[in-house]
């Protein structure tokens, strides 16, 4: 349990450092094309953790991007959507007799068909919900959405180089 609880500290910790003082410095591509690799964290919540707690991780992670980048709302909400949606996800992709204890939403605990779907359906949600509430208009929709598509992709990409990198399947105890 206090394994679990720092290293999910940690990996917060990281994450949101490497997009604070890495990521948010980088201009691809003139704008269009935004990695936001700290939703890696909501991604890798542990199965185990109840909805309110997802909940609540969502909206403390989206408060303390939006700290950092001085977008008052704008990760909140984007971060709140995502760990709700989350957890709608985990109910639809749970295998047949459940998720087993001390697997995590991983490639290398679930495989890669399985969190592609998981972890495309969220980022491009996350990306789509953060791109439109930044613009707040509905004129020039289509260059919103293609944003959102080139910037959840690359996002995608980022996380599946950080899966592959740092990821372990998890033994059953």
């Amino acid at each position: 349990m206090i394994g679990t609880i720092t290293a999910n500290l940690l990996r917060f910790v990281l994450l949101v450092l490497l997009q604070a003082l890495v990521l948010d410095q980088l201009d691809l591509a003139n704008g269009w094309l935004v990695p936001y690799l700290y939703v890696l964290f909501i991604l890798m919540l542990p199965f185990e953790l109840p909805d309110w707690a997802q909940l609540l991780v969502g909206a403390l992670t989206g408060l303390v991007m939006d700290l950092f980048t001085s977008t008052p709302g704008m990760h909140f909400t984007a971060c709140v959507l995502m760990a709700y949606l989350r957890i709608w996800m985990l109910r639809v992709l749970r295998p047949r007799d459940g998720y087993e204890f001390g697997r995590r939403p991983t490639i290398a605990d679930m495989g890669l068909a399985w969190w592609s779907t998981f972890a495309g359906v969220l980022v491009l949600a996350h990306h789509l919900w953060l791109f439109q509430v930044e613009v707040a208009r509905w004129s020039g929709l289509g260059g919103t959405l293609l944003r959102a598509l080139l910037s959840a992709t690359f996002t995608f990409a980022l996380c599946l180089l950080a899966q592959a990198l740092f990821s372990r399947a998890t033994r059953p105890r």
